[in-house]
């Protein structure tokens, strides 16, 4: 049977970790069932931790899930952390994100990458997966995502990155990624060679509303991370007069309970739903009137709303305040999005051919560094 064990680096609650887990591959030939089991992870939350051990392990004190920064993580101790065939890495967004001052890796979060080249340049699994926001293409210029993938490719790996829009592959948010695929040349050589798998949902027709993903089936009452946001009356009667898809501006609000804050009109602050769409991007940070806004009723979402939009299963149980459990859905990759990548890199492992798209140009290596050099060419050009 083959199985692939793997590691993961800023692991976050496991949505990653549940995709994989419930991705499985049956070769119609030999019947062989592919799959991928979890061996190490580690995050620098506590609550983080104990909510991955409690859903990947079944125990929220597993030791497997190790505690603490990574800068601290024993990486290369093969006692601690053992040899692996696969490495995933969710990357700190904090600086390539569109929102924020995009420091990419002047900041204090955008140089931690190094630490999943350093895991993959010591434990040389057959494959890894890489995922961040979309922002990393332009975060410095373009330079910093030019920088990871080089000394990804340097580990010795055939990249496909891509730039996934989630809500064309059923998930009920539009929630735009670039993840990297990087098969081990040896084995790219022999033919293992990864495809991005093509939509699931392309058109809008197709895809899947947030009132779907929160309504079907319904939320019981007595559901896990389900309580009810208490509003202030204020609040409650200025949601009364936003419809669907509206925020803090609309303008069916009355005068003197508007905002009194400029710059922000288009932002999602007091953002209800729009429930024919799929829901705006579940973020984890933020104050009030960022937590996202049920079309209909005058309340933010609850955590487990927030959970059915990163297409959580209502049996996984988050550990910790209803903030610490808002922040570990918003900074998860969405469960059934991560499913898709894994179940087509075990496809490839298989030789089971699926349907694929080429990928998005404007995140390849080649594409990237040929910008770079005009771009210098034009500016040299200019000084002359």
């Amino acid at each position: 049977m083959p199985v692939f064990y793997k590691g993961e680096l800023f692991s976050g609650p496991g949505g990653m970790s549940k995709g994989a887990q419930e991705a499985k591959v049956i070769d119609p030939k030999t019947g062989e069932v592919y799959r991928i089991e979890h061996l190490w992870a580690n995050d620098f939350d506590a609550d983080t931790c104990k909510t991955f051990g409690k859903n990947i392990c079944g125990d929220e004190q597993d030791p497997s899930v190790h505690l603490g920064p990574v800068e601290t993580l024993p990486i290369g101790n093969h006692d601690v952390l053992p040899d692996i065939d696969c490495l995933a890495f969710g990357f700190p967004c904090n600086d390539y994100s569109q929102v924020g001052k995009k420091y990419g890796l002047e900041g204090e979060y955008g140089p931690l990458y190094s630490y999943g080249v350093k895991a993959i340049r010591e434990y040389q699994p057959q494959f890894f997966v890489a995922e961040n926001v979309g922002g990393l293409q332009s975060a410095n210029e373009g330079k910093a995502f030019i920088q990871i993938l080089t000394e990804l490719e340097e580990c010795g790996y055939h990249l496909t990155p891509h730039l996934y829009k989630f809500e064309k592959y059923g998930i009920p948010q539009a929630r735009h990624r670039i993840l990297i695929v990087g098969i081990r040349n040896d084995l790219h050589e022999k033919g293992i060679d990864f495809k991005v798998p093509a939509p699931t949902t392309p058109t809008p027709d197709e895809y899947v509303t947030s009132k779907q993903a929160i309504t079907d089936p319904p939320i019981l009452d007595f559901s896990l991370n389900h309580d009810i946001p208490r509003h202030t009356e204020k609040v409650r009667r200025m949601l009364s007069f936003i419809p669907e898809g509206g925020n803090a501006w609309h303008p069916n609000i009355p005068e003197e309970m508007r905002l009194k804050v400029k710059g922000a009109r288009l932002s999602s602050i007091y953002k209800r739903l729009d429930s024919k769409r799929p829901a705006y991007t579940v973020t984890g940070s933020g104050g009030g009137g960022t937590h996202m806004y049920h079309w209909a009723e005058n309340r933010a979402l609850t955590n487990r709303e927030r959970a059915r939009l990163q297409t959580f299963g209502d049996a996984f149980e988050f550990v910790g305040s209803k903030e610490s459990v808002r922040k570990q859905i918003g900074m998860a990759v969405p469960v059934q999005g991560a499913k898709l990548i894994f179940e087509a890199i075990l496809k490839t492992f298989a030789g089971i051919d699926y349907e694929y798209v080429n990928p998005e140009p404007k995140v390849q290596l080649e594409v990237l560094r040929k910008k770079q050099t005009n771009k210098a060419a034009k500016e040299l050009t200019s000084l002359v």
